[in-house]
């Protein structure tokens, strides 16, 4: 079974904010390095340029070295006139198969209402980008250009949950995020699980809240990943908390799951037996 981590992130010089490794930088080789022990064959690339202003033609430059290894979701400012031609032919840079904001802070989240971003959807559905967000932050605002661009790829960044939450209350927004699972053009990104749990390994009382999100989604729109430099748990077993603990995660589902699934959402042209 081929494995594909939905988010991580490389950097050449930074200083990380959050929970992230406090390392002036992970690299592309120390990614594969780590990727290898824990048995993944690719990662989906998330440019940091929040502390690593580079990081976006690093990535680029990493896919084109490790095209069987690594692909891009990158990103330009969205709110700047000058840089709207970006999208056009953005998926023709190396390995670059859409975009993602995180739009953590509520002055980001600000661009959703006050009319910044207005361009950016139509324009992503017209050129074929998908857009990946952490719309758990604003759950009915994604919804909106969810249903306003049905040909539009989304994807809500690590499940969907809370996501200053831990526990009960990272679902606390549950049923409207799989109410989500009704739009065909919206998929969820199962990164970052361990981080929402404060029990150790195997994470039993997430577990259920995440097979009600896979039940609404399905095998072929709810994708593994890490977030490995964030989480509190080692890469192996990131994978085997998906491969080994969740009793509903078997056979071919657990193949999309771990890797299929993302890789066909995104276009990503890898190899899978």
């Amino acid at each position: 079974m081929k494995i594909v981590d939905a988010q991580i992130h490389i950097w050449a010089d930074g200083k990380p904010t959050g929970l992230h490794r406090k390392v002036r930088a992970f690299t592309d080789e120390e990614a594969l390095r780590e990727m290898d022990e824990a048995g993944v064959d690719a990662a989906l690339i998330h440019p940091p340029v929040s502390w690593d202003p580079d990081a976006n033609a690093y990535a680029v430059e990493a896919a084109r070295r490790f095209p069987t290894r690594f692909a891009v979701m990158g990103q330009f400012p969205p709110r700047d006139p000058a840089m709207r031609h970006m999208i056009q032919g953005w998926k023709r840079q190396p390995g670059m198969l859409g975009l993602r904001w995180a739009l953590l802070h509520p002055e980001e989240q600000a661009w959703l209402s006050d009319g910044s971003l207005d361009w950016l959807w139509p324009a992503a559905e017209r050129e074929g980008v998908p857009i990946a967000m952490m719309g758990g932050l604003f759950l009915p605002q994604f919804r909106r250009i969810a249903e306003a661009h049905p040909g539009l790829q989304l994807i809500l960044d690590h499940c969907g949950l809370v996501r200053t939450g831990r526990d009960a209350a990272a679902f606390a927004q549950l049923e409207a995020l799989c109410a989500l699972a009704e739009l065909p053009n919206v998929a969820v990104k199962a990164t970052g699980a361990p981080h929402y749990s404060t029990e150790a390994y195997p994470y039993r009382n997430i577990q259920d809240g995440l097979q009600r999100i896979f039940d609404a989604f399905g095998p072929r729109r709810f994708f593994w990943g890490t977030d490995i430099t964030r989480m509190p748990c080692s890469y192996r077993q990131c994978v085997t908390f998906f491969t080994e603990e969740l009793p509903w995660l078997r056979g071919d589902d657990l193949e999309w799951v771990m890797g299929r699934g993302v890789a066909t959402w995104l276009g990503w042209d890898l190899a899978f037996d």
